[in-house]
């Protein structure tokens, strides 16, 4: 019997995008300057074949400093960014830190800072929990800076003492959700300040287009990435809202639905801003034992940001 044919429209751009390259790279230069262990606050990006990869290479993860018995052995921040308090114990405990986090990450901190000196009082657009939203919160003092979390929240959002707002947002959100709970904070607070530049990095904006893109002509969607990666959640949202109401994550544990996709002609494959290619080229080799592919390969556009890593490991 003749296999299946399947078409594939593999996204473009998809995968690493400059910060994960950067932060992955500051942990295997660290390994190779300073010898294992070297010891990573968090995983480094939430990915789990990345983080397994470095892990044998020498890399130690922990959620705390305090979990680190020699505190002779550098320690890498993740790439989500920490708050001030945590560089602030590394100091205390005459540790070596490095830290991997994302350049736009660390815009939206400078930002946060600079008009909390300005007066300002901070909303934060963002995921409760979720390790950059702890990161930004943590640059300011306790009660400088709130959480809205969707657009309820942003309706029901209080301005007491009728102080200067301003807003910044997580790097990894949908533009699209963010453009809601924009609208309705403008519409409530005319004054209110907003980021100079987007806040959304580039990484996650091309990729959600990319997505956007092709998902009406797919019959089913898959993002390989982490259940735990923003942006990679975000991208099956998306799919879903763009026309491929069948779109689903591929993470480390999933099985991959072949009696579905023995219903389908054409498939969409795209991967998050944490997820290696690697992973998109397995899940394509498992396709092709089963059925008879043609890929077709849709770029949006074309990026090259490349991010330096610090001096001291050059």
């Amino acid at each position: 019997m003749k296999n299946k044919e399947l078409n594939i429209l593999l996204s473009a751009p998809r995968g690493f995008c400059a910060g994960v390259e950067r932060a992955i790279e500051i942990v295997e230069k660290s390994i190779q300057k300073y010898g294992a262990p070297v010891y990573v606050r968090h995983e480094i990006v939430h990915n789990k074949f990345v983080v397994d990869d470095l892990r044998k290479k020498g890399a130690v993860f922990v959620e705390e400093l305090e979990e680190i018995k020699d505190r002779s052995r550098p320690v890498i921040f993740s790439a989500h960014g920490v708050p001030k308090k945590i560089t602030e114990d590394a100091k205390n405990y005459n540790m070596t830190y490095l830290d991997a986090t994302c350049p736009l990450v660390s815009k939206v901190h400078r930002e946060a800072e600079n008009l909390n000196k300005a007066g300002y009082h901070i909303i934060l657009i963002g995921h409760k929990n979720h390790p950059e939203v702890i990161g930004t919160m943590g640059q300011l003092p306790r009660g400088s800076i709130d959480l809205i979390q969707n657009e309820q929240e942003a309706k029901n959002y209080d301005n007491k003492d009728n102080k200067l707002i301003a807003f910044v947002t997580q790097t990894t959100l949908s533009v699209d959700d963010t453009k809601e709970i924009i609208k309705i904070l403008k519409n409530r607070f005319e004054n209110i300040r907003e980021p100079q530049k987007e806040d959304i990095c580039y990484a996650t904006t091309n990729r959600q287009m990319a997505v956007k893109n092709i998902a009406k002509n797919c019959d089913m969607f898959f993002i390989i990435g982490s259940r735990n990666s923003s942006n990679s959640v975000r991208l099956v949202e998306i799919a879903k809202k763009s026309g491929c109401e069948n779109s689903m994550l591929i993470h480390s544990e999933s099985e991959i639905p072949y009696d579905k996709i023995e219903n389908a002609n054409t498939i969409g494959i795209s991967s998050g801003a944490s997820a290696p290619e690697i992973l998109v080229e397995n899940f394509i080799n498992d396709l092709k034992k089963r059925f008879t592919i043609k890929i077709d390969e849709v770029e949006i556009i074309k990026e090259d940001v490349v991010f330096k890593i610090p001096k001291k490991l050059n």
